[in-house]
């Protein structure tokens, strides 16, 4: 009893699920993910299997359609099962069983799947489709619950609220490094969940997305000076070195460590070192 959308970035680096369900904690149910390889939402009278088993076809190079087909093949309660699938490469793939609650349905397209049962109707799913084409130029994760919301806008689960969920997985994208999966955020029982995920999202980009080398300020001149009266100002004393030492021991407080440039500031840090710090005037010249 859920509203999902699966998709892959058009570079096919990225690969995501959102949902959005009246059912406690839907997203630790319904997505998988893989990096490169390729996600599902498995939903409706969910068949948990789906998810390792879509992985597994997935990753021998297995098409969408292919994997839809192979797994609601084997599973005789088909018919009660809802699923959606994108691959490495090629159009997504969706499947409604006959037994579904209505409104139950599914569209796809290059790189996407949407689908959902226990609808107010068709339109949730069609603003579920249109907002992932209309989002090109968002960020992927942002793209994804902007679908979401749109879906959840045009009426969504005819039950209610309670549940939403992002996992979206890339090589490497994991915090340090260390694991594929870039976001996995989950707002298990709220009254307005869609927009929870939607802050939460915020606040996993502030502290957690890699700075962007363009618009990084060096930490020197003004700028360093303004760094060191901040940090001195919340209990961050500077030494002689200059700020940097400072800078990385208040930043992993804040958990901003992602953000880190040796030499650098990068401008997120920079607004929210101002933003908490007693209040000290900013040189003319610093950015």
């Amino acid at each position: 009893m859920t509203f999902s959308l699966v998709a892959r970035s058009a570079d096919g680096r990225l690969h995501g699920v959102a949902v959005a369900s009246k059912f406690l904690a839907a997203g630790a149910l319904v997505p998988a993910a893989e990096a490169e390889v390729g996600a599902l939402a498995a939903q409706a009278h969910v068949n948990l299997a789906y998810r390792p088993q879509g992985l597994t076809l997935l990753r021998t190079g297995v098409a969408a359609a292919d994997v839809v087909a192979g797994l609601t093949a084997a599973d005789p309660e088909r018919e009660h099962r809802q699923l959606g699938v994108v691959a490495a490469t090629g159009p997504g793939a969706s499947w409604t069983g006959s037994s579904c609650h209505p409104w139950a349905g599914g569209r796809t397209g290059d790189g996407w799947a949407a689908q959902g049962n226990v609808l107010t109707g068709p339109e949730v799913v069609d603003a579920l489709a249109d907002a992932w084409l209309a989002g090109s130029t968002l960020p992927f994760a942002e793209r994804l619950v902007a679908a979401l919301r749109a879906g959840d806008e045009a009426g969504g689960d005819r039950r209610g609220r309670q549940s939403a969920g992002l996992l979206v997985v890339e090589r490497g994208g994991g915090y340090g490094g260390g694991s594929d999966v870039l976001v996995d955020l989950r707002v298990d029982d709220h009254p307005d969940p869609v927009t929870e995920l939607g802050r939460l999202l915020a606040v996993h980009t502030m502290l957690f997305s890699r700075p962007d080398p363009a618009t990084l300020l060096d930490l020197s001149g003004a700028v360093a000076e303004e760094v060191a009266a901040l940090l001195t100002a919340l209990g961050h004393p500077v030494t002689g070195d200059g700020p940097e030492a400072a800078l990385n021991s208040w930043a992993g407080l804040e958990n901003l460590e992602e953000r880190l440039v040796p030499g650098r500031i990068d401008p997120v840090v920079l607004t929210h070192l101002r933003r908490v710090a007693p209040h000290v005037p900013a040189p003319r010249s610093a950015s």
